[in-house]
């Protein structure tokens, strides 16, 4: 059974995040009327890029897991989107493309595998300096309840059964997770055990990845001393209300106006 990271594992990532229901056609929606160009940050395989690319706007993808670019610029290829898509390795806490973007989304909570303070503010700084001044930034986290969290906590959780494309073979996903409640941050152990059509297991992969849940006011925090303001909340990619109940926080901020970041200084 090998041990990595999940990201390294492009093909089992593509099978089996399959994102969150109306993420896409949400994202879609704003790109379309944004008009481009848009960056995605965190794009993974392409899920959101490519849907994005398929209404004819232009769309960067940038990902630091270069196995996942690779299966991404595949999948525009093979889908005849490549003249759409352009795809850049790079850590989003340290953005540096030279240009400037009318939109710019990070989906599928993919801010949450920023470990520290440090890191998320790095992120949204270098995407205020990346947006035009109209821009939108959007972007949807996780909400952390804290009786799911004990619940979870030193549990093994099955996550589904998904079909691998082609083949008639499935891989279903199981997660054990432990949490560092002082830094907010939680280690998931992943496992991948791979079928054949006859139901005998074929491959097994240990795999795991790391993130750092956020609460909704200190979210709300960060982005202010990233010199963003808030204009929609919602709890649900229908645009639905977001209130204490809602397990996803989804964000559209835009730069305050004659503002820029907040200096350095007093973050962790």
């Amino acid at each position: 059974m090998a041990d990595d990271s999940m990201y390294r594992w492009a093909d089992y990532y593509d099978w089996t995040s399959d994102g969150l229901d109306g993420d896409r056609s949400y994202y879609s929606d704003l790109a379309m009327n944004a008009g481009g160009p848009v960056l995605e940050l965190g794009c993974g395989t392409g899920r959101c890029t490519l849907a994005i690319a398929r209404h004819g706007v232009p769309v960067v993808g940038v990902d630091r897991q270069p196995e996942m670019l690779q299966k991404a610029k595949e999948k525009a290829e093979a889908t005849e989107l490549d003249g759409f898509c352009r795809w850049v390795e790079a850590d989003m806490s340290q953005l540096h493309l030279n240009e400037r973007f009318n939109l710019i989304i990070i989906p599928y909570r993919s801010f949450l595998h920023l470990l520290t303070v440090r890191e998320q503010i790095a992120a949204l700084r270098g995407i205020h300096r990346h947006l035009e001044k109209d821009g939108m930034f959007a972007m949807n986290i996780l909400v952390p309840h804290p009786h799911q969290l004990v619940e979870e906590e030193d549990s093994y959780l099955y996550r589904g059964s998904y079909a691998v494309p082609g083949f008639g073979e499935t891989v279903e996903v199981y997660d054990a997770i432990r949490f560092d409640h002082y830094h907010q941050q939680g280690v998931v152990s992943r496992y991948y055990e791979r079928f054949d059509r006859t139901g005998r297991s074929i491959e097994r992969l240990k795999t795991g990845f790391s993130f750092r849940y956020i609460y909704p006011v200190e979210l709300d925090h960060l982005l202010q001393l990233a010199g963003f303001e808030v204009v929609h909340r919602y709890g649900g990619f229908r645009r639905e209300p977001f209130g204490p109940h809602s397990s996803e926080l989804i964000i559209e901020a835009r730069k305050k106006k004659g503002t820029e970041p907040a200096e350095k200084g007093g973050l962790g």
